[in-house]
């Protein structure tokens, strides 16, 4: 309902009151910069809750992003291994290959490709929670000789990397700092090697206006978070040596994923409550879940698939 009344929407916002809201909003919010101890804050409050509560929702690999629904008839265990293989092929990762992913989660997509493709993997994220249990579940499936789980920020990762991956994290990155995150996603590649990158997108002629909004999501859901626009990831990228091979957008598959995580999420709620968390938590989970699916089902927001090449120069 609220994303098929976006223009009454854009009407109450202008209104005294919600302009006043914005305004303190704002100022609460540039406290929540991404520097590298900012964002060490902001990720911790979100992906440090519970691993536990985690599992309840998400498929067995913990796979926090867009699954890939080639039909609805799919499983949500179906369609996350589906996103996994897609992202493993566009890459065509080789046995050689020394993968680098920006943003581990909780070594889902890590173990997947050294599993299925006997690569080595150097892959890192700012969250505690999460790489102790990404450093658990590597060694679980024998595979510590072949990935490498590092608790550290994507601006100090150094090292050449035959391919990239990064599902998700660029949201997490802030507008502030985009140009700094892909010329790190050059700098970590070797000439000619690709990067793949899945992110959730915005309308290119909303992107200025949600930039300078604080929503709902960014207040209470993901502190510090932005959604780019297409033409911004695409154009920002080239700028930093980054050439554009392919686009796919997966919007519809979002909604199908969220769908799936709040009918598991409602399912666990009194595991959820077992865990210490409130009612109020639940009502506010329950909104953000079905708040998103709204979103990507209606178009207002969506989710791509982009594959880019370094430049040799």
């Amino acid at each position: 309902i609220l994303a098929r009344n976006r223009a009454v929407l854009d009407q109450i916002n202008q209104n005294v009151i919600a302009q006043a809201s914005q305004f303190f909003l704002k100022a609460w919010y540039q406290n929540r910069k991404n520097s590298i101890s900012g964002s060490r804050k902001n990720i911790a409050e979100h992906y440090d809750l519970s691993n536990d509560f985690f599992k309840l929702f998400l498929d067995p690999s913990l796979m926090y992003s867009s699954a890939v629904f080639e039909n609805e008839n799919m499983t949500l265990e179906e369609a996350s291994d589906l996103k996994k293989e897609i992202i493993c092929k566009k890459l065509d990762l080789k046995p050689l290959d020394h993968l680098v992913e920006i943003g581990s989660g909780w070594g889902g997509f890590a173990i997947y490709a050294a599993q299925h493709y006997g690569c080595r993997v150097t892959t890192i994220t700012i969250s505690q929670a999460q790489y102790d249990e990404a450093v658990t579940r590597v060694n679980e499936a024998g595979l510590a000789h072949r990935i490498d789980v590092q608790l550290k920020d994507y601006r100090l990762l150094e090292g050449k990397f035959d391919k990239l991956v990064s599902i998700e994290m660029v949201e997490a990155v802030g507008a502030q700092y985009l140009s700094t995150y892909f010329d790190q996603c050059k700098a970590l590649l070797k000439p000619k090697g690709l990067a793949f990158i899945q992110a959730i997108t915005i309308e290119d002629f909303r992107y200025k206006k949600a930039l300078n909004t604080v929503d709902y999501i960014k207040r209470y859901i993901f502190p510090g978070s932005f959604i780019p626009s297409i033409s911004v990831l695409t154009q920002t990228a080239s700028e930093s040596g980054l050439r554009l091979k392919h686009l796919n957008d997966i919007g519809l598959s979002y909604a199908h994923t969220l769908h799936h995580w709040r009918a598991r999420f409602l399912t666990a709620r009194e595991q959820v409550l077992a865990l210490g968390f409130d009612e109020n938590f639940i009502r506010m989970w329950d909104f953000y879940l079905c708040y998103c699916e709204g979103g990507f089902k209606e178009g207002v927001i969506s989710n791509v698939h982009l594959l880019f090449e370094s430049t040799s120069y």
